[in-house]
């Protein structure tokens, strides 16, 4: 192991220009850059973007630099502009070799001290001149080279998990059209219903005999994926949230009313609750499945289908990052009811596809342990 300043180990490429119209189908902001992914999967903007730009080539490490914590590393896939609020990155050949360069980017010992140097309140950025100094230990070219080769391997298995992932949840949207139609179509195959008929909506909380000192779980916004899941869940006494936040049970449906939460498709099915009973942000909406009359899995992918969501949006209330879907949209929104029978089969299918997802999920995250002791050792 050999120790270089990061300047020594990058090139930190500064050419910026004013987009013009024609440079918006080539923008990359930090919007469009996954944490954990160097693929870059979406581009463009609608109008040309104002300030200055950054100069990217194809192959160009994209890092960045304002909230690194987020972990937004890219490799460019064309040339084009990139986000003055990134760096672009360069491997200096000498030192580093140029397919090992992106993990070494998306390492932890450069990502903590990337967060440790960064300035600043709501939106801590990154001054070059203090991450220039900044000291790396980094091993021979050699070894480099066939570390870049294992971890080039595992990133691509990873990467086609996780497109597996993505097939066996359009499979099962699939099937929800298939089985039920398009919940926006003026032709429904079953009789047309208010969705406040089919579940009860923000139901009261009834006579809890818990004490005070009783757990239940408490479940805030970012315990809730954007794929449908509880990730998390922590218990707390209930005389501690029992007031200001949002009581449900198990099977209820949690419907993210806020945006960008509801267009990011935030909700999922309450399940294994402490004592039953759950408690959350107030940034939720409930659905409780009415028995014999509707599963909490036919209710959350219906109103995670993205053709849901985009309705949803275009009926909120309020203004900028405040804006709402309220419980009188979902009490009065039209679909077609079908018999509880077909939502036990389609049910069915959801589940299915739920194991071979966890499966997935359970490779995908061996794969990460895989490359993070790949680079991190």
């Amino acid at each position: 192991m050999t120790k270089y300043r990061f300047d020594e180990i990058a090139i930190n490429s500064t050419q910026k220009k004013k987009p013009t119209e024609e440079d918006k189908v080539y923008y990359i902001g930090l919007e469009h850059i996954d944490p954990g992914c160097f693929d870059v999967v979406r581009w463009g903007s609608d109008v040309a973007p104002t300030g200055d730009k950054l100069l990217m080539q194809k192959g160009d490490v994209l890092f960045g630099k304002r909230r690194a914590y987020q972990r937004k590393v890219a490799i460019a896939p064309f040339d084009g502009i990139f986000s003055a609020h990134g760096m672009v990155l360069r491997p200096n050949l000498k030192v580093i070799d140029a397919n090992y360069f992106p993990f070494f980017i998306s390492s932890d010992k450069f990502m903590d001290t990337a967060v440790r140097i960064s300035v600043g309140g709501l939106s801590p950025t990154i001054n070059w001149k203090d991450l220039a100094r900044q000291e790396f230990e980094l091993p021979s070219l050699d070894e480099q080279k066939v570390l870049a080769y294992k971890l080039w391997a595992a990133y691509r298995l990873k990467e086609a998990y996780k497109k597996l992932l993505v097939a066996t949840d359009e499979i099962v949207k699939s099937q929800f059209i298939k089985m039920f139609g398009n919940p926006l179509s003026s032709k429904q195959k079953n009789e047309l219903k208010r969705l406040g008929q089919c579940c009860i909506i923000n139901p009261r909380r009834p006579n809890i005999a818990l004490c005070d000192t009783d757990k239940v779980s408490f479940i805030p916004m970012p315990a809730v994926s954007e794929d449908g899941y509880l990730v998390d869940m922590a218990d707390e006494e209930y005389g501690k949230v029992k007031k200001g936040f949002t009581y449900f049970e198990n099977n209820d449906v949690l419907f993210a009313k806020i945006t960008p939460c509801m267009e990011n498709g935030k909700g999922a099915i309450a399940y294994g609750l402490t004592n039953g009973i759950g408690v959350g942000s107030t940034e939720f909406h409930v659905l409780r499945p009415i028995n014999g009359i509707s599963s909490p899995y036919w209710l959350l992918t219906l109103t995670r289908m993205p053709i849901f969501r985009e309705r949803a949006a275009k009926n909120m209330s309020g203004t900028g990052g405040q804006k709402r879907v309220s419980a009188s949209y979902l009490n009065h929104f039209m679909v077609g009811l079908p018999a509880i029978e077909e939502q036990r089969r389609f049910e069915a299918i959801y589940k299915q596809a739920d194991k071979s997802k966890f499966e997935l999920r359970k490779s995908i995250d061996a794969i990460d342990k895989v490359i993070k002791s790949l680079i991190n050792n």
